[in-house]
């Protein structure tokens, strides 16, 4: 029925009753629209899927819009199960007098809330105007606009009215990455988060802001919920939401969903629903993780964690998901070993050797571990380092080689700063820009960022690694056979859970936070 952009904007502007009230950004692309090719009948099923709560607009922008180009305006739909699950959490806090949706999309949220709160003022904001006219449409088919306020803006730059009785806030901020964000946003963020006496971060995504900005127009007693991505829970630029969350915006519940629940569809994205009564600084915080749909049940259960445990904590998701308690038996794998992220090239595609590396000196081409699935298929134990590629590494000094192999050496290095092999910051900040430098070999290998718990492999054939595996070096010498048999119980025990969880559904382990892993003692593994 709507198979491309402009066919969707037709439709949108036949659903609407009144154009009077367009922005003049959604009144240009009513000059792009196609004439109408939806017939009377057409138009009523449309209306009665919306009336029945259906978004058929919203699927229709979905399907027409890859998931990448919907990525970069942060345009991803909430799943309706989601929607009456927040609703549901919103309806058991307050009793709302007003819905705000700060990034509302097609309206999911606002036409779920117009029907749950018959008598409360609806408020969406969004700033594609493409969303705003589907949005515009939704609520004229629904019957909600005499009491719906749509706001073609940039949350960051609104304000409300005051009014009596609470507002609550619900939705699905977008998801946009701090390099899309403007300095002038980024330095706002950072202000205003100042001026609650909160230190933050300019590499913070654009979810954040909205969190910020829901603080700032705010009023003690108010409600919310919103989705979002979990990595916040974690990162060092999410300690400022927090410290927002335990201190004035008053979180009150965090739900953390397994990627297996698909909050943002085609991104397995592990997400969290964050629920918050403004003012609120004394009661515990509700947490629990979400593995099925059907466990939401209105976001009502969870754990209670006083808000000191959570000042305290370094990170949430260990509170989300804690990690098994130290007992007499157990030390931190730290206390053995080093962990070190493998060296950073400054340009595989030059350092990697291939064609044009045939012809230099065996001794400058070090066997490498250069994908992370080297290990995972390798499992417990790499014997072979046949397969694996070779990283070029030149000495500082060349003096040990002979004349014909500095020839070589020099025709290899030529060609490499003709492809910017010296321009690149890693490169300009080594003792020599062609020396990468890659560490001795380390005796355990292991992946560090995935959607599954890290391979931890035995380095039998004397691999160099790169950055895509960390390595383990014993403080003090460790008999082989210990070493097969921690590795052996570290693949057994070590889960995701111990990681910090990125957008994408992707676990990182930083080089220190592998050294807390709790280990048994290494005298347990001793024959």
């Amino acid at each position: 029925m709507i198979q491309t952009r402009r066919d969707l904007i037709s439709a949108c502007l036949a659903l609407i009753n009144d154009a009077r009230g367009l922005t003049s950004a959604e009144k240009k692309l009513a000059k792009t629209a196609a004439p109408s090719i939806l017939t009377a009948a057409q138009l009523g099923v449309l209306r009665a899927a919306i009336g029945h709560g259906q978004d058929p607009l919203g699927d229709a922008f979905i399907a027409i819009h890859t998931s990448a180009e919907r990525r970069l305006e942060g345009a991803v739909y909430t799943p309706l199960p989601l929607v009456f699950s927040m609703l549901g959490w919103v309806q058991s806090a307050a009793a709302p007098s007003r819905i705000v949706d700060p990034g509302a999309g097609s309206g999911r949220y606002i036409m779920a809330a117009g029907k749950m709160f018959p008598n409360a003022m609806l408020v969406a904001v969004e700033l594609d105007p493409v969303a705003a006219l589907m949005l515009r449409a939704n609520v004229h088919a629904a019957g909600l606009a005499d009491r719906t306020q749509i706001m073609v803006a940039d949350y960051r730059a609104i304000s409300l009215k005051k009014i009596k009785g609470v507002t609550a806030f619900i939705g699905n901020p977008p998801y946009v990455r701090h390099h899309a964000i403007d300095d002038a946003w980024k330095e706002w963020y950072v202000r205003g988060f100042a001026k609650l006496g909160i230190r933050a971060s300019a590499l913070a995504g654009l979810h954040l802001h909205f969190f910020l900005q829901t603080r700032l127009l705010a009023n003690p007693g108010d409600v919310g919920a919103y989705i979002t991505s979990a990595e916040w829970m974690d990162v060092n630029y999410g300690s400022a939401l927090r410290n927002l969350l335990v201190g004035g915006l008053g979180g009150v519940a965090l739900h953390v969903l397994e990627p297996t629940i698909e909050a943002f569809p085609g991104t397995q994205t592990t997400a969290a629903i964050t629920c918050f009564r403004v003012g609120e600084t004394e009661m515990p915080l509700r947490v629990r993780s979400v593995s099925t749909l059907p466990k939401l049940n209105g976001l009502s259960k969870g754990t209670d964690i006083p808000r000191a445990t959570l000042w305290a904590a370094p990170k949430w998701s260990i509170i989300v998901r804690p990690s098994q308690v130290a007992n007499g038996g157990e030390v931190e794998l730290g206390e053995f070993f080093r962990v070190h992220r493998g060296q950073v090239t400054g340009a595989n595609r030059i350092w990697i050797a291939g064609e044009q590396a045939l012809r230099l000196p065996e001794l400058v081409k070090m066997a490498c571990v250069t994908k992370a699935r080297e290990l995972i298929e390798a499992g417990a134990q790499l014997q072979s380092a046949t397969l694996l590629r070779r990283i070029v590494d030149i000495p500082v000094e060349l003096d040990a080689f002979s004349r014909g192999e500095r020839q070589r050496i020099a025709s290899f290095l030529k060609w490499a700063r003709e492809q910017g092999g010296d321009q690149s910051y890693v490169a300009q900040h080594r003792k020599a820009w062609w020396s990468v430098g890659l560490k001795e070999p380390a005796p355990i290998l292991c992946t560090y960022m995935a959607r599954r718990a890290p391979q931890f492999t035995v380095n039998a054939c004397g691999a160099r690694n790169i950055n895509i595996a960390h390595g383990l070096y014993p403080r003090a010498p460790i008999a082989p056979d210990v070493i097969l048999r921690l590795v052996d119980w570290l693949n057994k025990n070590i889960n995701v859970e111990a990681g910090r969880t990125y957008a994408g559904g992707l676990t990182k382990f930083e080089p220190k936070e592998m050294e807390r892993l709790l280990i048994p003692h290494l005298h347990t593994f001793a024959p």
